[in-house]
């Protein structure tokens, strides 16, 4: 169970959460500026893991790839405070101000900050605004959120280069991008973006790649990689289903059955 106040277009979510959630998009469109109030989170972007706590607070880079598992505390809730950090807004400070993109950013899907009172106290006074329904509250917010990037700039003016980096994803290589990411549950379009392709471009040059179209690909390449942290590995369905890019435990069971002739809880429960 889990409650989210936002504005109408979420810019600013004030999530709570009863219950472990493995809920949400595997793509982040954009940068999220967070604070973990209670609960933990636990994030993994195929290469490493990443673990907030409460107290801490967090950039989750834009255009990246990243499995999140929010963990309430015992008899608690999952506490966090989100601002999306939209092209738009960061497309107008950068105008204003003309910063000097010194770098490249680094790869990390998630990058961890250090605790500062300037984002205490910034935190602390938006709980406020959110935790009181309200009206036409998209100017405001905007503004809030303009701070948040200020204060990110002042406490920590590195981040610069990874705020105003606008460009895009350059094509790359399919196949090793799909074997990698196969994984992660999101939509042909997303996956066509991120390696520097129209989906009619990513189709086409997929099926010359692997010989066959996306979605079976992935339906077979996810069952495959189940059977074997089922058999191999030991690991439980419910488990499985979630790791290897599925939306729900019905929807995997009768694919396996289809594709193996058993339901995978038979699977987990044999000796040979």
């Amino acid at each position: 169970m889990s409650s989210i106040k936002a504005n109408t277009k979420p810019k600013i979510l004030y999530s709570c959460y009863y219950a472990r959630s493995r809920e949400g998009e595997h793509f982040i469109p954009e940068h999220v500026f967070s604070y973990q109030i209670s609960g933990e989170m636990i994030a993994a972007d195929g290469k490493k893991s990443y673990h907030s706590k409460p107290g801490d607070f967090r950039i989750s880079k834009r255009n990246h790839l990243a499995k999140f598992v929010k963990i309430p505390p015992e008899g608690g809730e999952f506490k966090v405070i989100s601002l999306f950090l939209d092209q738009e807004i960061l497309r107008e400070i950068y105008q204003e101000y003309q910063f000097k993109i010194e770098k490249k950013p680094q790869e990390a899907a998630i990058i961890s900050l250090n605790p500062h009172p300037l984002y205490q106290s910034f935190m602390t006074s938006l709980l406020s605004y959110l935790e009181v329904e309200q009206e036409n509250n998209e100017v405001l917010f905007n503004l809030k959120i303009k701070e948040a990037v200020h204060l990110l700039l002042k406490v920590n003016p590195e981040l610069k280069d990874i705020l105003f980096d606008f460009n895009e994803p350059g094509k790359i290589d399919l196949e090793a991008f799909m074997n990698r990411n196969f994984h992660f549950n999101v939509h042909l379009n997303r996956f066509a973006y991120l390696t520097g392709r129209s989906l009619a471009t990513f189709k086409r040059d997929f099926q010359k790649v692997f010989q066959e179209t996306p979605r079976h690909w992935l339906l077979d390449k996810r069952l495959q990689e189940a059977y074997y942290l089922i058999k191999e590995k030991g690991k439980a369905p419910s488990e499985v289903y979630i790791n290897v890019g599925f939306e729900d435990l019905s929807h995997f069971s009768f694919s396996f059955k289809k594709k193996f002739g058993v339901v995978p809880s038979s699977l987990s429960n044999s000796k040979f």
